[in-house]
């Protein structure tokens, strides 16, 4: 069932649209969570979340891409879970990720209200943009995503090592053109 039919399924408040998206895009939400908290469990749960989201928010919103929708609201439920998870600890594989990108953006102290956090999303998005699709969708898969390094690079077919050389060059790419545009990092 194409997108537009399940969203207009949750306008019609059909249970169905429940179902579809479930049977569509489970997979990917699942993956999403997983690669964030990294257990099934809590992973299923996010998805459930997920789901119990989309039902609250359609109608009034109108995803144009649902996936893509949904993989946002996961990821965003995820994140907050592994915050939640890790207030008072150290460690496991959001830490090293996040790790790793902290050199090449700002931190949140210095970005200053709502514009200027627009005006960053839209130079990430500009400088995204600008790769070639391979590199930005490696990129994208590593810090959006949460794909591990190995498990990307055994999508890409490529060694771990150059994959991970890849993604130091794009952070440093990254943070360069962030710096050239004024923000502080």
């Amino acid at each position: 069932m194409e997108d537009g039919q399940i969203v207009a399924l949750y306008w019609r408040r059909d249970e169905a649209a429940l179902r579809e998206t479930q049977r569509k895009y489970a997979a990917l939400c699942r993956s999403v969570a997983k690669n964030i908290l990294g257990g099934e469990e809590d992973a299923e749960e996010c998805v459930n979340d997920a789901l119990l989201q989309a039902w609250n928010a359609i109608p009034p919103q109108r995803p144009r891409r649902l996936g893509a929708w949904l993989a946002r609201v996961t990821r965003n439920l995820a994140l907050n879970r592994w915050d939640r998870d890790h207030a008072q600890k150290r460690g496991g594989g959001m830490t090293a990720l996040l790790s790793e990108l902290e050199d090449c953006l700002p931190s949140p102290a210095s970005v200053e209200g709502e514009l200027e956090g627009r005006a960053l999303s839209a130079a990430i998005d500009r400088w995204l943009r600008s790769l070639p699709k391979g590199d930005r969708t490696a990129f994208l898969r590593r810090y959006w995503y949460g794909v591990p390094l190995q498990e990307l690079a055994a999508e890409r077919g490529e060694p771990p090592a150059k994959l991970a050389q890849r993604m130091l060059r794009l952070r440093r790419g990254l943070k360069k053109t962030l710096e050239q545009e004024g923000f502080v990092l």
